[in-house]
């Protein structure tokens, strides 16, 4: 065989090279072009049917629109336009979440996810709520509509999402709108009654007495803003239940399954049993302020994403009643509804937090057992409804998901027993679902805000509002219930009359306004209770310390600006651990320690490194709350044994408050709740920081010193798609950044769980408030806004609540 030259091999392979230089330049800088197609349109003039007079849309730097029109109607076109071109991808998303639609996007990854939510059949409630829309609401919808359609269509792409999925996107329907307040719903309830099945698994288990002591009604941390605080009841004495001797008696080994949490949940990036979604929001009359205007702060604690849940925008339009005058919003926005979620309409500010009522009852079905297919009612049997739901996959064969329905609402898995369980949730109501879709954007005091909240169809929260006036008012927000023959707490049968009798009506709702102390505060723990409210202190409420850091702080100063309004939404304080602290240090006695050198280094980092804040770089707050969660996890497996034991599903980790029954077993020390194999509560709480010590070593060289607090609370805020795509990561996600705070500080901050946005305003004196929003405006990574005010966020830097001088203009005529 004659030898080939080795010149021109090289040609050869050069030649190769050059080619592949030039395909992959090619390709390159095709890909950009496809991506730069989908860039939003900023400046000019566009044409978009069926507006009735142009629209502007002034952007600042940061991205934040101004968009002003001559009515209503024409604004919500325009607020369409402007969330399909930034955000279309986060708004198919939620509305297929609802939906039950992900993986005929997604593909295969997300068919537990759709199969697990189908069942709700979200999709035909909001299409038999768009039936029951009241004129104007339809009017508004059906042009934000027009306006989501005519924004998506006038990019020159596809947003680049779907250019990596090769899919073409489904235009918007009127009730994608509404599938996305039900997104909402999914995002902040219990879609599966799972709060409520394990606490039948433990009524079923334990003494009622017990159950009471564990699931209290509240505890120490309470700060109500009506009612008194309650105290946590006493430990259930022996004679009523010794955990120590039933775990001996039965063979059962203590363990902490009932603390971990499920699997992580694909839509959300958050295990579903997530107990730390939540937010805070306070006002201030304007007897507190200098000026005699009130002051309205709220952060709304979400996990965050890329883009961010909330899109911030300012809305302008003649008043038609008045034409002096105009309406002008300015807040967040929720991609795929016409409305403002928070802030203030000059007349009014509002902000919210999620209430934790109980909105949802488990419904044990009684079977006829000649023929399963019924149920009793009480007008008498009648058979399931039964439908056949499909799901689309991507890339995979049609799943066909057999679903059944009662009265009450569709069929649950059957537990642990085998009861056949039905679900009645207020997010199945389409005629809830319907009303006022635009609430508080018309109301002129805090009396009108208040009275429109009232029975509006979503998840119950906490309202507070402030009005140019100086007063401010709290209120429940959403449509709860009226129960008839039960109190909702475990699953009971319906066949006998028992059930859902309507909503609460207005008169019924808790209230207050004008407070004589000037004050009101909210962050998801019981807000109400005693006499005569006593339904609102059932729900799966928070422990409540962020909400009393926020009261004694508010009650410890005469004046507040916004700035320190600012202060208070970053406060990291580690009121909440340290007397969990001064429980290590009382437990590390020299005697205790001697020569042990792993208790050694955790007593001395645990009184040496602690500044009394949840520090990024603090090994004395990673240390103390990994001894705090330690102690949870033992003393509530030995206790709760006998429950896991018959209900494998069994999680404690769903019950919020667990702070009170813990915190009075460690302190009382009771010998029957002490773990076997130990005489002495000091002694067997040594040994787990002995646990803890061996767990936060195992693999590391550096000590207990190098454990800090960031270990575990870094921000991953990435984008839906990079974990799928993990060579886009660095292009689609934001940079991993330590934090402060934890889920116990005002600064709420657990991994991805933060302040999705931080307001501060005074109605009718925006221009002093105050605005913080991670990620930025835009969705797509090649825009200015993609990560505008992210910088400000992470670093706590006041930044302001109006939009800034133009620095884009579009204009959008008929």
């Amino acid at each position: 065989m004659p030898k080939i030259p080795m010149r021109r091999v090289t040609r050869g392979l050069l030649a190769v090279l050059i080619l592949l230089v030039v395909v992959a330049t090619g390709a390159g800088l095709w890909l950009r072009a496809e991506l730069r197609a989908s860039l939003a349109r900023l400046d000019g003039q566009l044409e978009v049917a069926e507006l009735s007079a142009p629209v502007e849309i002034q952007r600042d730097a940061s991205g934040v629109p101004v968009i002003r029109g001559v009515d209503r109607h024409d604004v919500a076109l325009a607020t369409g336009f402007v969330h399909a071109q930034e955000r279309f991808f986060q708004m198919d998303l939620a509305r297929r979440r609802a939906a039950g639609e992900l993986a005929a996007l997604v593909g295969p990854a997300a068919i537990e996810a759709d199969a697990a939510i189908r069942v709700h059949r979200f999709r035909v409630v909001a299409s038999r709520a768009v039936a029951l829309l009241g004129d104007d609401d339809r009017a508004v919808i059906e042009a934000y509509t027009r306006g989501v359609n005519a924004g998506l269509e006038a990019l020159d792409g596809f947003p680049f999402e779907y250019l990596l999925l090769r899919q073409d996107p489904v235009p918007w329907q009127v009730e994608d709108s509404l599938l996305v307040v039900l997104s909402m719903f999914v995002l902040l309830q219990d879609n599966e009654g799972a709060y409520e099945a394990t606490l039948a698994s433990m009524h079923e288990a334990l003494p009622p007495e017990v159950v009471d002591f564990l699931v209290p009604r509240g505890t120490e941390w309470d700060a109500p803003v009506v009612g008194p605080a309650f105290e946590q009841p006493p430990v259930p004495s022996s004679e009523v239940y010794d955990p120590r001797a039933s775990v001996a008696r039965i063979g059962l080994r203590p363990g902490p399954a009932a603390l971990e949490p499920g699997p992580v949940d694909w839509w959300a990036g958050l295990p579903p049993e997530t107990d730390v979604l939540g937010s805070n929001n306070w006002a201030v009359s304007g007897t507190l302020t200098p000026d005699g205007t009130p002051l309205l702060a709220n952060d709304i604690h979400l996990g965050i994403r890329v883009p961010n849940t909330w899109y911030r925008a300012a809305l302008q339009w003649p008043d038609p009643t008045d034409p002096t005058a105009s309406h002008r919003l300015v807040g967040v926005t929720l991609p795929g509804l016409p409305s403002l979620v928070a802030g203030s309409n000059g007349y009014v500010a509002w902000g919210f937090t999620n209430s934790y009522t109980d909105s949802s009852d488990i419904v044990l079905l009684e079977l006829d057992p000649a023929d399963p297919g019924r149920y009793r009612t009480p007008d008498g049997w009648r058979h399931l409804e039964r439908f056949d739901e499909v799901i689309e996959v991507a890339g995979g064969e049609v799943v066909h998901l057999p679903v059944a329905w009662t009265i009450w609402g569709p069929l649950l898995d059957p537990d642990h027993l085998g009861r056949t369980r039905a679900y009645r949730w207020v997010a199945h109501s389409a005629e809830r679902l319907a009303t006022n879709l635009r609430p508080l954007e018309r109301a002129r005091s805090v009396t009108e805000a208040l009275v429109e909240a009232h029975g509006i169809g979503t998840p119950v929260q906490n309202l507070i509002a402030a009005d140019r006036d100086g007063r401010i008012g709290w209120t429940l927000y959403g449509s709860i219930p009226h129960r008839v023959g039960l109190d909702g707490t475990v699953p009971v049968s319906w066949a006998d009359g028992a059930g859902w009798d309507g909503w609460l009506d207005e008169t019924a709702y808790p209230r207050v306004v004008d407070p004589d102390d000037g004050r009101l505060w909210t962050a998801n723990a019981r807000a109400v209770g005693g006499p005569g409210f006593e339904q609102f202190e059932r729900g799966n409420h928070e422990v409540g310390s962020r909400a009393t850091i926020i009261r004694d702080t508010l009650h410890a100063e005469d004046r507040f600006t916004p700035r320190e309004m600012l202060d208070l939404q970053l406060d990291d304080s580690a009121r909440f651990l340290e007397r969990w602290r001064t429980v290590v240090l009382d437990v590390l006695t020299p005697a205790r320690i001697g020569d042990d050198t792993g208790r050694t280094a955790f007593r001395e980092i645990v009184e040496r490194d602690w500044s009394g804040r949840a520090s990024p770089d603090s090994s004395g707050y990673r240390l103390v709350t990994e001894f705090r969660d330690a102690v949870a996890a033992r003393v509530f497996g030995l206790g709760l044994a006998p429950v896991a034991a018959t209900d494998p599903a069994f999680r404690f980790f769903r019950v919020r408050a667990r702070e009170g029954p813990l915190w009075a077993l460690v302190t009382e020390q009771p010998a029957h709740w002490l773990e076997p194999g130990f005489d002495d509560w000091d002694a067997w709480l040594a040994d787990v920081v002995d646990g803890v010590v061996a767990d936060l070593t195992r693999g590391h060289e550096d000590g207990l010193e190098a454990r800090v607090w960031s270990e575990v609370n870094a921000a991953p805020i990435r984008h839906p798609l990079s974990a799928a795509v993990p060579w886009l990561a660095r292009w689609l996600d934001m940079p991993v950044v330590p934090m402060p705070g934890s889920d116990f500080t005002p600064r709420q901050q657990v991994g991805i769980v933060a302040a999705s946005a931080r307001i501060v305003v005074s109605p009718g004196n925006e221009a002093a408030g105050i605005m913080h929003m991670p990620t930025g405006q835009s969705g797509h990574p090649l825009s200015p806004f993609y990560s505008s005010s992210h910088g400000a966020w992470l670093r706590g830097e006041p930044t302001p609540l109006l939009p800034g001088p133009a620095e884009y203009r579009l204009t959008l005529v008929p």
